[in-house]
């Protein structure tokens, strides 16, 4: 540039201006004569002669010739706020050609499964298959020991001894465990027996323990309505088994009424109410927490008569801790529904946790002492290795098993069968 400054004094002309700091990226602003730019001689534009021919090259092109300058991307000005086209062609440009994909949305908290039912035309087999896989935990536990200790071997005292010993570590209990070694005893003593022969002849021996207990829940339409009080310590499943019966009987055509009478526990009444608005069927709540469970039931019982219900299904509390108190709360429930109808509770349900195991026959001795217990309902046999417990139950306490369950859904929970269990119990087919 000093060269050419140079040049142009030779020539005559005066140099040309300082260019004046523009914004980048946008031209130099050229103007016109009469609107120069105070204290700045005007901008004219030189005219470029080309050289003659024959003659010698302009002075300037015998100079270097300089590289042109590398384009590098300039970051665009901001545009005018007043000006809503440009600031949208501006945001356009502005916005990458493949937007970067949104962050996914939080996903809402699911909600519990509802209960559901499956075709009666694949009940049994559906059945059995959740009832085997159901028991598999305590399958395990009882068919590994027989299998590591009868690999065709003589059924002798020191076999059946040991046999026993697996017996009661499977929680089939003392009493069971020495009935069914007596059996093995009087009919296979000194005989060379395999691990599928023990697991056959086991079968037999604990579905023939099992088959006075299982009784299924029927429930009296000349009632109306069949009143089923629920009793059972809190956790083993009261008022999951009360919507299961409730989507059952519902589904059978029968109308169907909950009372939420743990009015202790603010929870259970309001998970009763979530399961009545589930399964369809009415609930009868407290008004308030603590109320009086004798009230409620009397009031759930009017009601249901007035109402035309077939079923009226009675959760209660469950508090071992203060048994006394249990027991006249549960006392009084019955001595109050008796003022409407003298034959009610037509069934006691005893719930039992599976994963308890042998504590299931205390509880079960206790409830008898409080009220008069018809049935059982075995629960969480899916999430326990102490199914065997059922056996023990059948030989030492003898009440009826009226159903039992292996998952959440409604189809889980099924009436009891002697021989299905038995056989899932050591993993036959």
């Amino acid at each position: 540039m000093a060269l050419k400054g140079l040049w142009d004094r030779i020539r005559g002309r005066e140099p040309a201006p300082a260019p004046t700091p523009e914004q980048p990226g946008h031209p130099p602003q050229l103007y016109p004569p009469g609107n120069a730019v105070p204290n700045q001689a005007p901008v004219l534009p030189v005219p470029t002669v080309p050289p003659a021919a024959g003659t010698a090259p302009d002075f300037e092109a015998r100079l270097p010739v300089q590289p042109a300058p590398v384009a590098t991307p300039e970051t665009p000005p901001p545009p005018a706020t007043d000006d809503a086209a440009a600031l949208r062609e501006a945001l356009a440009r502005s916005v990458p050609e493949t937007p970067p994909e949104p962050p996914p949305a939080p996903e809402a908290e699911p909600e519990p499964a509802p209960l559901a039912t499956e075709p009666q035309e694949e009940a049994k087999v559906g059945w059995f298959s959740r009832l085997k896989a159901g028991l598999s935990r305590s399958t395990a536990r009882l068919t590994d020991a027989i299998t590591t200790v009868f690999r065709k071997r003589r059924l002798d005292d020191e076999a059946l001894e040991e046999l026993e010993e697996t017996l009661i570590a499977a929680d089939l209990g003392v009493a069971a465990a020495r009935r069914i070694v007596e059996g093995f005893r009087k009919t296979r003593f000194g005989k060379e027996v395999t691990d599928e022969e023990v697991k056959a002849a086991l079968a037999e021996a604990i579905a023939e323990i099992l088959a006075p207990v299982a009784q299924p829940l029927a429930i009296d339409r000349g009632h109306a309505p069949h009143v089923v009080l629920m009793v059972g310590v809190n956790g083993t499943g009261k008022t999951t088994t009360i919507a299961k019966l409730g989507q059952q009987y519902r589904d059978q055509g029968l109308k169907v009424m909950f009372a939420a009478g743990d009015t202790f526990r603010a929870a259970a009444v309001e998970q009763l109410q979530i399961w009545g608005e589930r399964t369809g069927c009415a609930v009868v709540a407290p008004a308030k927490q603590g109320a009086d469970a004798a009230g409620l039931a009397h009031d759930a019982l009017a009601r249901a008569k007035a109402e035309g219900m077939d079923v009226l299904l009675v959760d209660t509390a469950g508090r071992l801790h203060n048994k006394s108190a249990l027991m006249e709360e549960l006392r009084k429930i019955i001595r109050v529904m008796r003022k409407l109808d003298p034959t009610a509770p037509h069934s006691v349900l005893l719930t039992l946790d599976a994963t308890t195991g042998q504590n299931a026959l205390q509880q079960v001795r206790i409830f008898k002492e409080m009220v008069e217990v018809s049935g059982l309902a075995v629960t969480k046999l899916d999430g326990s290795a102490k199914g065997g417990v059922v056996v023990a139950l059948a030989q030492e306490i003898g009440l009826p098993v009226h159903m039992v369950g292996v998952g959440e859904k409604a189809a889980d929970l099924r009436p009891f069968t002697a021989r299905d269990f038995a056989r899932g119990l050591v993993g036959l087919g």
